[in-house]
């Protein structure tokens, strides 16, 4: 990958770079994203995927367990000291970043399908839960080491708890001895230890030892004698508690310091997260994604965005114009031209970024339908190369940048050159772009190109696999629309942008004549070209809406249409199914008045049976045993068939019984025929018949059916 530095700042990779470390958790990722750059193509392929499948967490409930993190970077050096003995802080450290990979660890399996790659790298790390259980036998959960970490040490802390006590209750029993020698303020504080505040006149009359003096000398602060002995019994086991505990986390140091290559493992892999983390965060902000990567040379770009120009018009609540080219094989350089303040440069600046964020990992903001490919070699000549350093003027280092392309461009090569050919005498300098042009398009490179050179346009014009584009312009009010057009030169429309400046006609009227006739015609035909082409694009944009409007209410129809058919379906179902339970409640009260009216309990039961099985029966189908009785039957006769000829057969048999049902049909199928569907209890009148079509009228609502499903009444 050869890229260098001045075409990265050229295309402001370094700023992009800006927009994203911040979104880093830990300073060495932010420094790491400030190293980003373009890698091979499968290295970059799986940070992109990562990236997006990071990405995706954001947007779902599957939320990525990471969290902020401190790195250990240091205690991984440290550690290995012999007799060394790391920080408190820096166990509780070790201890999160391996909790962290364990949750990772389960994290991932569980979503297999949605976090592929990053599950691949995670699965591979030998996570040891012995590093966590060490931490936590000594630690508690603030971070303090526990008493119970050692025999000794919960001794010691047992022996300072008592001394702190006997301190305290010898020092509260002293001022109440001593209250009548003692100042309002009663006590203090000197040295981390409880004082008396004696009066300095009676300081005599207090045994203890003077620790102090105020500044007026009027108060003596003194430790109670009955205090001392108790106070020097608390600092000697507290310095043995410092000393048991300085072993204690010598010793832990030594038991970690055996998982340093995991930890390390586990610190790289943080890292690479956070650095993944970071991109989608910064993916989610301008709409990045990963799009389709090729390895064969198409770059199909679709509704591109540059990513700060959309943040900095998003900050201004200014409107940001996506650009679409792209460049094959057959059509490796596009030659941009139009007038200033078009965009030109800005396309150029557009397409070079994303070639950077895609080739260093980074997703791009285009449409989902974009396809990239990998460029071994950037080059670029964009702005003001003018070099005071080494008093070059612009012409003289643009020259200088293009024997460097010239030596080094070839067909993995995009090259990206801003107003290609001006700095010098327009004539003697667009014969020399020409050259250079010619030269480019040999050697098979990729390249986007601006200009406002005739010469250079018609050169494209005439090479098959370049094309010529435009930056759209409104010549009514000679406002830029910001839109690539891909397919003919762009005017720079010089005399209009003059004439709107106010410029006076007279002038201009001069400026047309020394031009040459032809080249002021061309730039008319151009200027025409572009407008009717820009007029056309418009009517088949509102066509292409309006197309959508009439198929959007031609599918809403279809829908709703749907719909009414389904509801009515199901009417007929609830009416078919509320009459045949009325039915059923009828019978129930025939049942109930014969009781009353002396039938036997017997016999009204029976006849209650009876309808019940009746109703079992219709429910499900068919008897169980004729069913079975049937079976038995159709087995028999497959047997003895072959199973062509009962398919045949029963192919013969269904035809007659149909010819015979239409004939039957034909013959009582009329207007004002009460029929019903097969199956149905539901009776209707039929009220048309068109073709196989019949509206039956059920009195409540119409429906239309096929003929071959009713029978008549």
């Amino acid at each position: 990958m050869n890229i260098n530095q001045a075409d990265l700042n050229e295309l402001e990779f370094p700023e992009l770079l800006a927009e994203i470390a911040p979104f880093a958790y830990s300073p060495k990722t932010a420094d790491n994203i400030m190293e980003l750059r373009p890698m091979e193509i499968d290295e970059a392929e799986i940070s992109l995927k990562k990236t997006s499948e990071f990405l995706t967490s954001f947007e779902s409930s599957n939320a990525i367990p990471f969290d902020e993190y401190e790195d250990i970077e240091e205690e991984l050096k440290l550690m290995l000291i012999e007799n060394y003995r790391l920080e408190n802080k820096s166990f509780i450290k070790i201890k999160t970043i391996t909790e962290q990979i364990g949750k990772l660890q389960k994290f991932f399996p569980q979503l297999s399908e949605a976090f592929p790659t990053l599950l691949e790298e995670v699965k591979d790390l030998e996570f040891r839960k012995e590093i966590i259980d060490k931490v936590d036998k000594v630690f508690n959960r603030f971070g303090d080491v526990k008493s119970d970490a050692s025999a000794v040490l919960k001794t010691l802390r047992t022996e300072i708890q008592h001394a702190r006590k006997a301190v305290d209750e010898n020092f509260n029993r002293s001022l109440a001895t001593y209250s009548e020698f003692l100042e309002d303020i009663r006590e203090s504080i000197i040295e981390d230890q409880r004082v008396l505040a004696v009066k300095s006149g009676f300081k005599k009359r207090v045994n203890g030892r003077v620790l102090g003096i105020s500044k007026t000398g009027s108060i003596t602060f003194m430790q109670p004698e009955s205090v001392v002995k108790h106070y020097f019994k608390l600092k000697e086991n507290q310095e043995e508690e410092k000393k048991e505990i300085d072993k204690i986390l010598r010793k832990l140091t030594a038991e970690l310091s055996e998982f340093q290559p995991q930890l390390s493992d586990y610190q790289t892999y943080i890292f690479d997260l956070d650095l993944i983390r970071a991109k989608a965060k910064f993916a989610e902000k301008v709409n990045g994604i990963l799009p389709k990567i090729n390895r064969h040379q198409t770059l199909r770009l679709k509704d591109a965005f540059h990513p700060l120009l959309w943040i900095r018009n998003k900050n201004e609540n200014k409107e940001i114009f996506p650009q679409t080219l792209t460049l094959t094989e057959h059509n490796r350089i596009i030659c941009i031209s139009g007038p200033n303040a078009g965009g030109k440069s800005i396309t150029l600046k557009t397409v070079g970024l994303l070639q950077l964020m895609i080739q260093s990992g980074i997703l791009v903001p285009v449409h989902p339908k974009s396809e990239m490919f990998f460029f071994e070699k950037i080059m670029t000549d964009i702005g003001d190369n003018q070099s005071i350093e080494n008093h070059l003027s612009t012409y003289s280092s643009r020259l200088k940048k293009m024997s460097g392309m010239i030596r080094e461009a070839d067909n993995k090569t995009l090259l990206l050159i801003d107003e290609f050919g001006t700095g010098s005498d327009p004539e003697l300098g667009g014969a020399l772009a020409e050259s250079f042009m010619e030269y480019f398009y040999d050697k098979k490179s990729f390249g986007i190109i601006t200009t406002h050179y005739t010469n250079i346009k018609l050169v494209v014009e005439n090479l098959p696999a370049a094309t010529n584009a435009a930056m759209l312009f409104d010549e009514r009010t000679l406002e830029p629309l910001y839109k690539l057009e891909i397919g003919q030169a762009g005017s720079s429309f010089t005399f209009e942008v003059a004439e709107k400046n106010r410029i006076p006609r007279f002038i201009i009227k001069n400026a047309r004549k020394k031009v040459e006739h032809d080249i002021v015609n061309l730039d008319k035909t151009i200027v025409k070209l572009q407008q009717e082409k820009f007029e056309v694009e418009k009517l088949k944009s509102d066509l292409s809406e309006k197309r959508d409007s009439v198929e959007d209410k031609r599918d809403n129809l279809q829908k709703l249409n749907e719909q009414l058919q389904q509801k009515l379906f199901n009417f007929q179902k609830l009416y078919e199914e509320e009459h045949r339970k009325l039915q059923f409640g009828n019978k129930i009260e025939t049942f109930i008045d014969s009781y009353v009216k002396g039938k036997s309990r017997k016999d009204v039961v029976k006849d209650f049976v009876k309808i019940l099985e009746q109703e079992k029966f219709r429910k499900l189908g068919t008897d169980k045993d004729e069913s079975k009785r049937l079976q038995v039957v159709k087995r028999k006769i497959t047997q003895q068939l072959k199973k062509e000829d009962v398919i045949e057969k029963i192919a013969e048999t269904n035809e007659k019984l149909e010819e015979k049902r239409k004939a039957e049909r034909a013959v009582w199928m009329k207007v004002g025929q009460r029929v019903r569907i097969s199956g149905s209890t539901s009776v209707g009148t039929i009220e048309k018949i068109s073709k196989n079509k019949v509206i039956v009228n059920y009195g409540t609502f119409k429906t239309t059916i096929d003929s071959g499903e009713l029978e008549r009444i």
